[in-house]
């Protein structure tokens, strides 16, 4: 196997393709190709094309709804639910951020919770979204069992992931999007497509040992031991417990139980700047730690520092000239569907 180069508007044509031919209406099914893209581009291959696949199987086999009708309930000032109607995440978590967005010009700071959801693909999309109207956007979703718990030799929590995004002016906004796991799930399947090795502090075996052959782990290690796993449990608490729906292994598995929604749960965060200063003020001091940040030191074997999102945002840059990398296996059943 190897990558193939691939224009981000083809990629994107080809996907909507897919997606639609499984059944999935064309306004959701361009979203979701958006988001999918938007992956790829940033360099995060695990969140990217390499998931539609898995889409379609759940499109075609009806746990994924294809015309979903959303609901949106605001339960109290600056609060509001929305139920996805087991659609796409993507789309759902794309509508509770834009509702997050307008309550928080009255509220200051806004969540809305998603029940009913599904996979959702790369945070960074709606912290993004939020920026973009100079808010600061925060994302939390969780995953099936993936994960060992610290001390533990056996799956428990997902990957569940977490990310910001902050506004500047003059530079590019900082963006965090990270899994509590060491590594997400989809580097993983990454490997295994390209029949790559992994690094050994990835993931353990069924004997709760750490492996390279990514076709041997059985679940992942967290991120800084016992700090990924607090953090995990953190976040099935603000989504599963916080939305009444299902924590850790009574999650319903992404490629597993294919003949049951996944019944996912998110929590989208906008914050207005001005509710503790103005906005301007705020993107400037933002512009002043970047500068900062890029102002210290160098260890050796780095060129400078960079705030987070950076490498991302020039990856993408790359990539949109250059192509984007896609697995050959993956780009030729975008191209054909079989």
């Amino acid at each position: 196997m190897a990558d193939v180069l691939v224009q981000e508007k083809e990629l994107r044509a080809i996907v909507e393709e897919r997606l639609t031919e499984a059944g999935l209406n064309i306004p959701h099914a361009k979203m979701v190709a958006d988001v999918l893209v938007h992956a790829d581009l940033r360099g995060v291959r695990s969140h990217g094309v390499i998931r539609t696949e898995h889409y379609v199987t759940r499109l075609k086999g009806g746990t994924l709804n294809t015309n979903p009708t959303f609901t949106v309930k605001e339960v109290r000032s600056g609060a509001a639910v929305l139920n996805a109607d087991a659609g796409m995440g993507h789309v759902a978590c794309y509508e509770a951020m834009d509702k997050a967005i307008e309550m928080s010009e009255k509220s200051g700071i806004a969540m809305v919770g998603v029940e009913n959801g599904s996979h959702c693909g790369a945070l960074s999309y709606f912290v993004l979204q939020a920026v973009a109207k100079d808010k600061i956007g925060i994302a939390v979703t969780q995953t099936d069992k993936c994960v060992a718990p610290f001390g533990g030799a056996k799956a428990f929590f997902g990957t569940n992931p977490i990310a910001f995004g902050f506004p500047g002016d003059k530079h590019p906004p900082v963006v965090l999007d990270m899994a509590t796991s060491n590594v997400a799930l989809g580097k993983i399947l990454h490997a295994k497509e390209q029949g790559t090795s992994i690094p050994a502090d990835w993931g353990i075996d069924g004997e709760g040992k750490p492996t390279t052959d990514p076709h041997k782990v059985e679940a992942l290690a967290p991120f800084g031991g016992h700090k990924g796993y607090g953090l995990a449990l953190v976040i099935d608490v603000l989504t599963g417990v916080l939305m009444n729906a299902k924590y850790g292994p009574h999650i319903h598995a992404m490629y597993g139980d294919y003949d049951k929604p996944r019944e996912l749960a998110s929590l989208m965060i906008a914050i207005d700047p001005a509710t503790f200063s103005s906005t301007e003020r705020f993107k400037a001091q933002m512009d002043a730690m970047v500068d900062d940040l890029h102002a210290q030191p160098a260890s050796p074997g780095f060129e400078q520092v960079y705030a987070p999102g950076e490498l991302e945002l020039m990856r993408e840059k790359a990539n949109r000239i250059d192509g984007v990398p896609v697995v050959d296996t993956i780009y030729n059943w975008l191209r054909t569907g079989a």
